[in-house]
């Protein structure tokens, strides 16, 4: 059952950064985030107060929220880089985001197995092999790669924080972890004075990738309380898959062999991990 509810959040996930890959390219990446994040909240707060859970207390949520701030990064982070770069070289390079808590697993004792350490360095390898710009001397790095880098930490970080705060209440976690991030994003927002109304022909796509990321998020947590969260981290960042099926068919992107080659290879390294 982990293993399903991990995979359903990669189809979920996937969909979502596709549509946000599409509306940060329309409106600014804070605009997408705050509106989508706030239609996310709404609904994950119709799913606590139905749940009638009660409090868990303020220690209890404190890794939730963290796991806010570091989504909330991760998502802006992705945003940006899908607008910049190819869907097909971003996403998979985000998807190196279980090495983080595969290693605070292996630091409280849960100790990835040999196949495991043998799929981290395959995602690795492909990672590398995605982030640059092949042909000429100059080996410039591809356009978004970093920012989905950037993206890796903050969705490790998230899985880690949800994992630490799911097994006291799983509809309040992901309601803190939302609540957070909506917050922030707003916050940054007027900050710097984004505006906070999109066009109304983006509405809709804003509303599915909130949708769908909540939907995901709640997957997510609920895949933790039932195995490993390394696991379900390897198994959640399977959604570059989708994401890369959408941009293919939907937008007609195609990327070089040896970029498609490193796709491949990130994405068969997460399977390692997971059958490991």
């Amino acid at each position: 059952m982990s293993a399903l509810l991990a995979l359903g959040a990669a189809l979920a996930w996937g969909t979502g950064d596709f549509l946000g890959g599409l509306a940060s390219r329309r409106a600014h990446v804070l605009t997408v985030l705050a509106v989508s994040q706030v239609v996310g909240l709404v609904g994950l707060a119709t799913w606590l107060a139905l749940s009638s859970d009660p409090w868990p207390g303020v220690v209890e949520v404190a890794p939730a929220a963290g796991a806010g701030v570091a989504g909330a990064v991760g998502l802006a982070a992705l945003y940006r880089g899908l607008a910049l770069g190819a869907m097909a070289i971003v996403a998979p390079i985000s998807a190196a985001s279980p090495v983080v808590p595969l290693a605070v697993d292996a630091a409280n004792g849960t100790t990835p197995s040999a196949l495991q350490w043998v799929g981290i360095v395959v995602v690795l390898g492909g990672v590398v092999a995605l982030s640059r710009e092949p042909g000429g001397t100059s080996r410039r790095v591809a356009a978004g790669a970093g920012l989905a880098l950037v993206a890796a930490l903050g969705f490790g970080l998230f899985v880690v924080g949800l994992d630490a705060a799911a097994d006291e209440s799983v509809p309040w976690t992901v309601t803190v972890a939302r609540g957070t991030a909506s917050a922030l994003v707003v916050a940054v927002a007027l900050a710097v004075r984004v505006p906070l109304r999109p066009p109304s022909a983006l509405l809709p796509l804003l509303v599915g990738i909130g949708v769908f990321d909540a939907g995901a998020n709640a997957l997510v947590a609920a895949a933790t309380t039932l195995g490993a969260a390394g696991i379900v981290a390897v198994l959640s960042a399977l959604y570059p898959v989708t994401t890369i099926v959408l941009a293919r068919f939907l937008l007609g992107e195609r990327v070089d062999g040896v970029r498609r080659a490193g796709g491949a290879v990130a994405l068969c390294g997460a399977a390692l991990v997971a059958a490991g």
